[in-house]
């Protein structure tokens, strides 16, 4: 078992804490909360050991679990990386790209494992398709949430959008040619409406938006490729894999065939792909445990982690030109 140390323990930091508790890779050593009055309660109430000094608990584990707000990632990640310590830090992986990159050329200096929390790479309803998503030509995702105050200490494309962004780097076998973006900030100082246009070097396109003022909490995305329409709802942990093929000589009477101008003939039919429910909070923080211990890449490495921060920021700069 590897022991663990959690930086953070707010929302997300208590819902880590709690699975690493229950993990049987990890052995959880305790948790660091700079608010001290947060950091008593937690410990009171859950029973975790609380540290009042970070590098008293850095020294004391083999991986540190980073969940503390995006602005000290770089802070956090730095120290524990110099310690020796392999990392898992949430998304987006650091506040800028230059943080990121120098974490990535320390992470490979000190010969450190890190992973970045994009959660979504975990839902089950992704992974259910993944493998059927063959070169995508057309993309387009929905990330509509209603307001809460607590990630507005970011733009809704830090927020919300990176979790797509990431999602698409991942399927789409090309590299970023050009990017185009709107948004509009309602409530908070940063944007809380963004969308995005990401064309590829191959002629791919993706289409995102995402609302962090919604009436209702919407997680979508559309996959199209040449024969098959594949559909991801991240949110009720669905999907949809639209197929065709050519038709046979002849059809039965349930058939579905369409016919293009050409005259060429296809059936449509559905897939319907199984979905292995699971934690995904829990998945990614185990498949972590398993990249150390069998010296493997993490699923989600600090480098794809790096490139959908970049591709975030392109989107950001793009709403001032």
């Amino acid at each position: 078992m590897l022991k663990v140390g959690v930086l953070g323990a707010g929302h997300l930091g208590k819902i880590h804490l709690r699975l690493l508790n229950q993990s049987d890779k990890y052995e959880l050593i305790g948790f660091y909360d700079p608010d001290e009055i947060n950091a008593k309660k937690v410990a009171a109430e859950f029973g975790y050991t609380h540290y009042d000094n970070i590098n008293n608990l850095m020294d004391a584990v083999d991986v540190v679990d980073i969940v503390t707000p995006t602005l000290s990632h770089f802070d956090c990640a730095k120290k524990a990386i110099e310690k020796g310590k392999h990392i898992f830090i949430e998304k987006p992986i650091t506040n800028t790209l230059e943080e990121a990159e120098e974490l990535l050329e320390l992470s490979k200096k000190h010969n450190v494992k890190g992973q970045v929390g994009h959660v979504e790479r975990f839902n089950p309803a992704f992974l259910a398709v993944k493998d059927k998503i063959e070169n995508p030509m057309f993309i387009e995702t929905h990330r509509l949430a209603e307001f809460n105050p607590r990630g507005t200490d970011v733009p809704v494309v830090l927020d919300l959008m990176i979790h797509d962004i990431d999602a698409i780097l991942s399927v789409v076998p090309s590299e970023v040619e050009k990017i185009n973006a709107s948004g509009v900030s309602v409530i908070s100082q940063s944007p809380d409406i963004a969308n995005a246009r990401i064309q590829f070097k191959n002629g791919c396109v993706a289409n995102l938006t995402s609302s962090r003022i919604s009436l209702k909490n919407m997680r979508k995305s559309r996959f199209f490729q040449r024969d098959a329409y594949i559909s991801v709802d991240f949110l009720e942990k669905k999907v949809e894999v639209v197929k065709m093929k050519d038709a046979p000589e002849n059809p039965g009477d349930f058939d579905m065939i369409l016919q293009n101008a050409e005259g060429e003939k296809k059936q449509i039919y559905f897939e319907n792909p199984e979905i292995d429910v699971n934690n995904a909070i829990l998945d990614e923080l185990e498949t972590f445990a398993d990249a150390i211990n069998n010296d493997t890449t993490p699923i989600v490495s600090l480098e794809q982690g790096t490139n959908a921060l970049r591709v975030a920021l392109q989107i950001i700069e793009s709403f001032e030109n």
